[in-house]
């Protein structure tokens, strides 16, 4: 069954988008940018932008931060490293940006995380440790009770 060319020119792009995806996943603690994704794919940041949260929801870049902030769960749960040495390990440049982004995601900051989390997954397999402690996508963490 052949496919119409719209057909075949959204397979195409789907295609893009998952190259993309994959070099989040891939790349994800290396300076990346929506401009330099785009590039990649041939695309202007801005229908990349569009298309990407079309096709999964989320933007490229809240996308790689959530990529990022999941490395950093597993990292901080190892606890042999600092708060920023882990910021910067994971690819961001900006401790205040991931500490708030973190939070956002996770609900608590990156060092109540380091704390409440030491030993928690020690007996437990990495691959159901990943699964359990994988960070909210697409909505973020309820705000913890203010006084």
């Amino acid at each position: 069954m052949s496919r119409t060319p719209d057909e075949a020119q959204h397979l195409h792009d789907l295609a893009k988008l998952r190259r993309v995806r994959d070099r989040i996943d891939r790349d994800y603690a290396q300076p990346l940018d929506v401009e330099a994704l785009a590039r990649g794919v041939n695309l202007s940041a801005g229908h990349l932008s569009r298309q990407f949260r079309l096709a999964f929801g989320e933007s490229p870049y809240s996308y790689l931060m959530t990529r990022r902030i999941e490395r950093a769960m597993a990292l901080l749960r190892r606890g042999d490293l600092s708060v920023t040495e882990v910021c910067f390990e994971v690819g961001c440049s900006s401790l205040g940006t991931f500490s708030t982004r973190f939070a956002e995601l996770v609900g608590v900051p990156p060092s109540v995380y380091r704390q409440q989390s030491a030993g928690a997954t020690a007996e437990m397999p990495a691959c159901m440790a990943k699964q359990v402690t994988r960070p909210i996508r697409n909505r973020e963490a309820p705000p913890a009770n203010r006084r």
